[in-house]
């Protein structure tokens, strides 16, 4: 249960974390700026790996949980409750701010930029997710993060993508993390996208791996049950 309730906990950081940096941002008018809040989403996850992820492996991450699972390091058992878990962390941290920022429209809801074409940012989030899922699998042993730079090597991923991608699709990468506001906020238009694409992403990263790394990518560690 320690894992389950990790994966909630850390989600609903992330989520009140990144989502409030865009909330904060609009009531603020824009003190926070679109390079901080691509800086706050990598280095939240930063240190959440750092401080959780020897307990749930640091997912917090519906399509980076179904990408270890791909990748035949996490079992199938434990699939759902970790996505369940990270969904409702998401939606703790959305309600949250719903009631801190009653005034506030879209909670920092994942949407395709005004005067683009949804199939660009569906686009880029499988690409985003891809790179995102690669980096993932390459420092990661088993399910769980074990490299000193890991925390440092994901976060800055996720702060990057954040940076270049975020002005056109929002670059989510993460499902929970686009649910949750879309539902508290009610604007469910295009959340397909950020349903669909970011497990695509991931699942394409594991050939990826195997690939660069022959059979000692997604061979090893704890086989799916």
């Amino acid at each position: 249960m320690k894992q389950y309730f990790a994966e909630f906990l850390g989600t609903f950081v992330l989520v009140f974390a990144g989502t409030g940096a865009i909330v904060i941002n609009g009531v603020s008018g824009g003190a926070v700026t679109h390079p901080g809040i691509a800086l706050t989403f990598g280095l939240v996850v930063l240190a959440l790996i750092y401080a959780l992820g020897d307990v749930s492996g640091a997912h917090f991450n519906p399509a980076v949980t179904f990408g270890f699972f791909a990748a035949r390091r996490f079992p199938g058992r434990t699939v759902l409750p970790y996505v369940l878990s990270q969904c409702a962390g998401a939606l703790l941290a959305s309600a949250l701010l719903r009631v801190l920022f009653q005034n506030d429209v879209f909670l920092g809801a994942t949407l395709p930029a005004a005067g683009t074409f949804p199939y660009q940012s569906f686009i880029l989030e499988i690409v985003l997710t891809f790179f995102l899922m690669f980096v993932i699998l390459s420092v990661s042993t088993g399910a769980k993060e074990k490299g000193i730079t890991a925390g440092i090597a994901v976060g800055a991923v996720i702060g990057l993508e954040a940076m270049f991608a975020g002005p056109i699709c929002g670059a989510s990468m993460n499902p929970a993390r686009s649910l949750a506001p879309a539902l508290v906020s009610g604007h469910l238009e295009n959340l397909w996208i950020y349903l669909l694409a970011p497990l695509l992403g991931a699942g394409l990263a594991v050939p990826c791996c195997i690939g660069v790394r022959e059979g000692g990518c997604c061979t090893t560690g704890e086989k799916c049950a």
